[in-house]
């Protein structure tokens, strides 16, 4: 149940910032996981970057997660732009359910407020629902939360999710990005299941 999963990001490092000890938990476990990525973010990068920069960074960090680079589904839609390019991203979905059948789909929640977020989120809504789909946490973009589906997640998958993070150099600066903050929020959804870490989503729809 629930083998492969497609893991859709609008932008390299979603992932591993909301959900990377889920994804690391999720390889131990033998599931077939595919990263898809929508943007390279080529004008949010440093002056003098190449364009294809945070690609090859979200390269070394799956690595840490344990997806194969072969499983990373590559697309160009300019950061900040995707209202412009709704249909055309929700053609590519569709054609993504139609060649890997996922029976999951992670995507950002229903309360992110980021405008490439959200076409994500709804277009990934519209092409996948006849799969289970779990809406992920940023929480420097949510609202608020619906928090309705809990992974509990050892020490070990936290530190797979860090290492990946670090990867993200053009990332360092975000003030959300530090390592105690992703341990205390483990810590605060761990506290909420009685374990000693967890990540949450939004369960948004479940087929079994």
């Amino acid at each position: 149940m629930n083998n492969k999963i497609l893991a859709l990001a609008a932008h390299p490092d979603d992932i591993e910032f909301s959900c990377g000890g889920t994804i690391q938990k999720y390889i131990e476990g033998k599931k077939d996981i595919y990263y898809v990525v929508l943007s390279p973010c080529t004008k949010s990068l440093p002056e003098g970057s190449e364009p294809d920069r945070l690609y090859k960074e979200l390269e070394k960090a799956v690595s840490h997660l344990g997806i194969n680079p072969d499983k990373i589904i590559h697309y160009q839609y300019p950061v900040r732009d995707f209202p412009a390019y709704r249909q055309d991203i929700l053609e590519n979905f569709i054609k993504l359910k139609r060649t890997y059948k996922p029976d999951m789909v992670l995507l950002p929640n229903t309360f992110d407020v980021h405008q490439d977020h959200s076409v994500v989120r709804e277009e990934g809504i519209r092409a996948f629902k006849n799969s289970s789909i779990l809406g992920y946490e940023l929480p420097w973009n949510n609202l608020k939360i619906k928090q309705n589906y809990f992974v509990r997640l050892e020490k070990r998958h936290i530190d797979a999710k860090l290492r990946a993070i670090r990867e993200y150099k053009t990332q360092a600066q975000r003030y959300y990005n530090s390592d105690d903050f992703f341990y205390s929020l483990a810590s605060v959804r761990g506290v909420q299941i009685n374990t000693k870490y967890a990540e949450t989503f939004e369960l948004i729809r479940w087929v079994e």
